[in-house]
C-alpha cells in the first residue's frame, strides 16, 4: 500500500511538469517569484504535501480548492477562514457555507507545519490556501497556472461576512452574479469559477427544496431533469440524510473536465445555483455552451479567474501579519 500510495504521489507531481498557463497579477504587490529567495522550496513543499493527501482521498482536490474560494469572497484572500474562535474572533468555519461543510483544514495545518520548518514566519497561509488550490486543480486533472504570491494573513475574520458574501446553492441568478461583481468579478468569471464543481461533492441539505418545494408549492424544480431527479430523491428525502453526500459531476467526479457544462445542458446540475446558468441568463447560458464544447477554452478561462480571483483585497506590505500557525492570529 504504502508503495503504491508513494508511486501517486510522483506520478502526480509529474503532472506539474508540463509548460503552464502564465499570468501577470493585476495587483503588483502579488508575484509568483515573491518566495523564490526566502523560501526557494515553498512551492514544492505544498504540491508534496497536497498531493500525498489527495493520494490518500481524492476528494480532498476539491475541499482545498473551495476553501481558497470561501475566504476570498470574506475580506479577500487574506486566510480569515482558517482562523479558529479565540478572545473577540469568531470563526467562519460556523457560518452556513461553511458549518458541516468545509473541510481540509488539517491539510492546511501540515503544509504549513512543513513550510516553517523550513523556513518559519515567511509563507503566508493566504498563499499556501492560494497555491493548495493551483495543485488541487492540477492534480483532478485540471490547468496549471502561475500563482501571483505576496499575500499576508489577516488577525480578523468576519461571520457576518462568510453568511452574506459566499453564494448560495439556492440564490438566484442576479444574487449569485451580483455578489460577484461585489468582488469585482463579472458573469465570465463566475460560469468559469463554477466549473470547480466538476469535482466534489454536495450535501442533500443544500438541494433538497429542488426536489420537493423549489418554488414553496410542494413541487420539484421544472428545470432539473426528471430521471435524475427521481435518483436524487432515493438518498435525499423530505426530511433526514442532511449530510448524505452526491457527485457534484456524476460523469467524472474527480476528473476536473468540461462535463459539468454538459450536464448541465442536460438539465442535470445538482444545485440551483448550478442550473440558473443556464435558465436565467443568455450570456451565461452562452458560455455554458463554448465551455461544453470546448475543455481547452474552459481551461484557460477557470485559470484566468483563479487568478483574478486571488487578487481579491489580499493584504501586502505591512498590513496583516504572518501567522506561525494557520488557526491563530501570533498574539493569542
Amino acid at each position: 500500500m504504502a508503495q503504491s500510495t508513494s508511486f501517486f504521489v510522483l506520478v502526480a507531481l509529474l503532472a506539474f511538469a508540463p509548460i503552464c498557463f502564465s499570468f501577470k497579477s493585476d495587483n503588483d504587490n502579488l508575484y509568483p517569484q515573491y518566495y523564490y529567495k526566502s523560501c526557494p522550496q515553498a512551492q514544492e513543499i505544498v504540491k508534496s504535501v497536497v498531493a500525498k493527501a489527495v493520494a490518500k482521498e481524492a476528494r480532498m482536490a476539491a475541499s482545498l480548492l473551495r476553501l481558497h474560494f470561501h475566504d476570498c469572497f470574506v475580506k479577500g484572500c487574506d486566510a480569515s477562514l482558517l482562523l479558529d474562535s479565540r478572545g473577540s474572533i469568531v470563526t467562519e468555519k460556523r457560518s452556513n457555507p461553511n458549518r458541516n461543510s468545509a473541510r481540509g483544514f488539517d491539510v492546511i495545518d501540515d503544509i504549513k507545519s512543513a513550510l516553517e520548518k523550513e523556513c518559519p514566519q515567511t509563507v503566508s497561509c493566504a498563499d499556501i490556501l492560494a497555491l493548495a488550490a493551483r495543485d488541487s486543480t492540477v492534480l483532478a486533472g485540471g490547468p496549471n497556472w502561475e500563482v501571483p504570491l505576496g499575500r499576508r494573513d489577516s488577525r480578523s475574520a468576519s461571520l457576518s461576512g462568510s453568511n452574506n458574501d459566499i453564494p448560495a446553492p439556492n440564490n438566484t441568478f442576479n444574487t449569485i452574479l451580483t455578489k460577484f461583481k461585489r468582488q469585482g468579478l463579472d458573469v465570465v468569471d463566475l460560469v468559469a469559477l463554477s466549473g470547480s464543481h466538476t469535482i466534489g461533492n454536495s450535501r442533500c441539505v443544500s438541494f433538497r427544496q429542488r426536489l420537493y418545494n423549489q418554488s414553496g408549492n410542494s413541487k420539484p424544480d421544472t428545470t432539473l431533469d426528471e430521471s435524475y431527479a427521481a435518483q436524487l430523491r432515493n438518498r435525499c428525502p423530505k426530511s433526514g440524510g442532511d449530510q448524505n453526500l452526491f457527485f457534484l459531476d456524476f460523469v467524472s467526479p474527480t476528473k476536473f473536465d468540461n462535463s459539468y457544462f454538459k450536464l448541465l445542458l442536460a438539465s442535470k446540475g445538482l444545485l440551483n445555483s448550478d442550473q440558473v446558468l443556464t435558465t436565467k441568463s443568455e450570456a451565461s447560458l452562452a458560455l455554458v455552451k463554448q465551455y461544453a464544447e470546448n475543455n481547452a477554452l474552459f481551461f484557460d478561462h477557470f485559470a484566468k479567474s483563479m487568478v483574478k480571483m486571488g487578487n481579491i483585497s489580499p493584504l501586502t506590505g505591512s498590513s496583516g501579519e504572518i501567522r506561525k500557525t494557520c488557526r491563530k492570529i501570533n498574539s493569542s
